[in-house]
């Protein structure tokens, strides 16, 4: 649009001076010209009459002749003017129209087609995001209903078959209400699962922070899972300083350190040794989780710690809850101003937790 603007500007300049030129040279001999040949006037009378015209008034001819040059500079900048904003416009309606792959627009405006199809990218990969996000919400439900369900039906079983034949033995009672209490508890864990997710994912984690000394909560922890453990012939082995201080919420990261434990515990091979690994570096607290089990693809490794994802659709009741410990570890660590990641090969998963040696 400027350079047009400016092109025409100048030609209107150019064509204000070249009608001074000729007003005043041989434009004023053709003048005379043409009164004396037409006309049959004197020279004297037809020079009169040139000069009264048009000599006398070369200034206000010049002045109208501005005012004209500027009046069509004026209309063609407006109808330039317009015809941008109706590209802007229509730049603006193709950020939301999916078939339209590539915004273009006139070469002036090459700055903002760059930022308009910035924009429409931005714009596409976050509507995708968020349908993949709607699509993994959905099927957690499907799951979570799934999952509820069957210690619901067992618990339900139970009871009406505790109701229909009440002189069951003793011992027999005994077994069965057992049962019915393990359904019972596992139902609840999959109902506190899904609302702590829920609740972290609505409000900002509070956090009780204390200095916590690493080695005895991870060792506390490993024999917590001994008998869960022990009958795949499974075993933890920690390598942390008993020095090592960890500043943060105590209840909070063994939230964390649960969860991914009970994870490696549950893809691990039989008889294998998941390795627990803290070491300070520099500002920096790293504790890693190795475990060696069944590879992750890569594709799922860049979603195991989002929202809603489960990382085995098929997997049943007695692998783990509800798919959602990975993503309350996240949130939790990212409460915490640390990292979480895990990369997997064929000789096992490693899930690293990096945490700020001193507390922010």
């Amino acid at each position: 649009m400027t350079r047009k603007m400016l092109s025409l500007v100048l030609i209107s300049i150019g064509a204000v001076f070249l009608l001074r030129e000729l007003i005043r040279g041989r434009f004023g001999d053709s003048v005379v010209a043409f009164l004396t040949g037409v006309f049959h006037l004197d020279y004297s009378d037809a020079l009169y009459i040139y000069e009264a015209t048009f000599r006398n008034n070369l200034d206000s001819i010049i002045a109208a002749a501005i005012i004209i040059a500027l009046i069509i500079v004026f209309r063609y900048s407006i109808r330039w003017v317009t015809e941008y904003f109706d590209e802007i416009s229509a730049g603006c309606d193709s950020l939301l129209d999916e078939k339209t792959e590539l915004i273009t627009l006139s070469p002036e405006m090459s700055f903002l087609e760059l930022k308009l199809n910035e924009s429409k990218t931005i714009l596409e990969k976050r509507e995708r995001d968020a349908r993949e996000a709607e699509q993994r919400k959905n099927d957690l439900v499907v799951y979570l209903a799934h999952d509820i369900r069957t210690p619901l039906t067992s618990v339900i079983g139970y009871l009406e078959l505790l109701k229909e034949a009440p002189d069951l033995p003793l011992e027999q009672r005994a077994k069965y209400l057992s049962i019915t209490l393990d359904k019972a508890y596992r139902l609840e864990q999959l109902i506190n699962e899904f609302f702590e997710i829920t609740r972290f994912n609505l409000q900002t984690i509070p956090l009780n922070r204390e200095n916590i000394r690493l080695s005895y909560m991870l060792m506390q922890m490993a024999e917590e899972f001994y008998p869960i453990l022990t009958p795949g012939g499974k075993s933890v082995h920690l390598d942390v300083p008993e020095d090592l201080i960890l500043p943060g919420d105590p209840d909070k990261l063994a939230r964390v350190f649960n969860n991914i434990l009970k994870n490696a515990a549950a893809y691990s091979y039989p008889d294998t040794v998941i390795e627990i690994r803290a070491r300070q570096e520099k500002s920096i607290i790293r504790i890693t989780f190795t475990n060696q089990g069944p590879q992750i693809p890569p594709e799922q490794l860049e979603t195991i710690f989002e929202k809603f994802y489960r990382l085995d659709s098929a997997r049943s009741s007695a692998t783990g809850g509800a798919g959602l410990g990975l993503a309350i570890a996240k949130e939790i660590v990212t409460a915490h101003q640390g990292t979480i990641s895990a990369r997997s090969g064929e000789d096992g998963t490693v899930f690293t937790i990096d945490l700020p040696a001193v507390s922010k």
